[in-house]
């Protein structure tokens, strides 16, 4: 699965959106017998008007363009109607194994089952195969479903997103003077670890390079020529690498210690080395790239570390064990979240303009709820899949900010 961590952990100044809070449905949720409230014990509510308007601080926006549901990328030259279909069968696979039916038997909102949310996804993937346009996919939508809403991080429906994505790497399978910073495949007595299991430094010393007197000895699968780099590997969960003699392969998510996520980019900043608005991907590489020396200072604050296994240029998984579709795959708290399901967010993602700068825009997207991550936690956490390579990464880099999430179910 994908392990990723928010792209460092970074927090975005937050994004200037008005919301208009949707009301719950009370009658509807004693009729239907739905735990809602807004309480530890149910991370969902049950939402009046799925399709209400939630008005922007855009000049150009209109009624439609700012509506939950309406999800204009599937559509035209460049949508990616396809992809969205292929991403729904996904989730319809993983809803087919005793993982998703162990999964499933004990999910705390009550009205969520593994069948409602197989026959939504398959009732879903025929509106998209027969609506003509947006505003038609979203009346459908309004008519059949109903919406579940995050309660938030705050109980009051607001979730915080950030942006993961697959790098692409220069690697060597071989140790030399260019590639000299190993990526770890998880050891065979990995499960025998007792605690508390040793800390990063422990395991491959401050400056990275002393994993081969540690218990990772003889576990390196690849080597990269920048430690940087071997640590969003590690973050991100996976990775498209460029071999020297001209190939390519893929690595992801093995395993790893059980320390809790600690950000590099919040670190820095505790220590008042980056100012805000340099809380960003790029703006943590550019410090690194002028400070290298402070590699060794604060990589050490991340404990945690993650083992990678060779996936032979097979798709970025995740935690359910399917691919995930860029911009229609999110990460949650698998603990309150339904795997699996078809979900809806809104808020703002940016995206590559021509010449490639990069513009925020706001967004109705549905997704499927497909991984996890260790930073992804609660109610009030979504990670967003943005794809593979530089404008994903730099996609990935700049997102965060607050917004909504939802889970569509039939209405029976």
């Amino acid at each position: 699965m994908i392990s990723r961590t928010l792209v460092i952990g970074f927090y975005v100044k937050a994004l200037l959106i008005n919301y208009f809070m949707i009301k719950t449905l009370a009658l509807l949720s004693l009729n239907l017998g739905i735990a809602l409230g807004f309480n530890h014990q149910s991370p969902l509510r049950l939402t009046a008007e799925p399709a209400a308007n939630i008005q922007a601080n855009q000049s150009t926006s209109t009624y439609e363009e700012t509506s939950i549901g309406f999800d204009e990328q599937l559509w035209g030259k460049s949508g990616d109607k396809m992809a969205m279909l292929k991403s729904i069968d996904h989730s319809l696979r993983y809803l087919d194994t005793p993982a998703a039916t162990k999964a499933y038997q004990n999910y705390p909102v009550q009205g969520i089952s593994r069948d409602r949310v197989r026959r939504s996804l398959v009732r879903f993937r025929q509106l998209v195969n027969t609506s003509s346009s947006a505003g038609e996919l979203q009346a459908a939508v309004k008519q059949e479903f109903v919406f579940y809403q995050s309660i938030g991080k705050d109980n009051k429906g607001t979730v915080q997103f950030t942006g993961y994505y697959e790098p692409i790497y220069q690697a060597s399978r071989k140790q030399t003077a260019e590639f000299k910073y190993p990526l770890y495949k998880l050891p065979a007595n990995f499960s025998s670890w007792k605690d508390p299991q040793p800390e990063r430094v422990q395991l491959e010393g401050a400056d990275g390079l002393q994993g081969g007197t540690s218990s990772l000895a003889g576990n390196e699968i690849f080597w990269m020529r920048d430690r940087f780099e071997a640590i969003l590997v590690q973050i991100q969960g996976s990775a498209e690498l460029n071999l020297p003699d001209g190939s390519k392969t893929t690595v992801g998510f093995a395993g790893g210690t059980n320390f809790a996520y600690n950000s590099i980019g919040k670190e820095l900043a505790k220590d008042g080395k980056v100012t805000p608005s340099q809380l960003t991907l790029p703006g943590i590489i550019r410090y690194f790239h002028d400070n290298p020396q402070e590699l060794n200072v604060y990589i050490p604050r991340y404990k945690r570390f993650i083992f990678m296994k060779e996936t032979f240029k097979g798709e970025a998984m995740g935690s359910i064990n399917v691919p995930v579709t860029p911009d229609r795959s999110i990460a949650t708290d698998k603990s309150m979240m339904p795997p699996g399901a078809l979900a809806l967010v809104y808020t703002e993602l940016p995206y590559a303009s021509t010449g490639r700068s990069i513009q925020q825009k706001l967004v109705s997207r549905y997704v499927l709820d497909q991984d996890t991550g260790s930073a992804i936690t609660g109610p009030g956490r979504v990670d967003y899949f943005m794809g593979t390579g530089k404008i994903a990464g730099d996609r990935a880099g700049v997102t965060g900010g607050p917004g909504q999430l939802y889970y569509l179910l039939l209405k029976s």
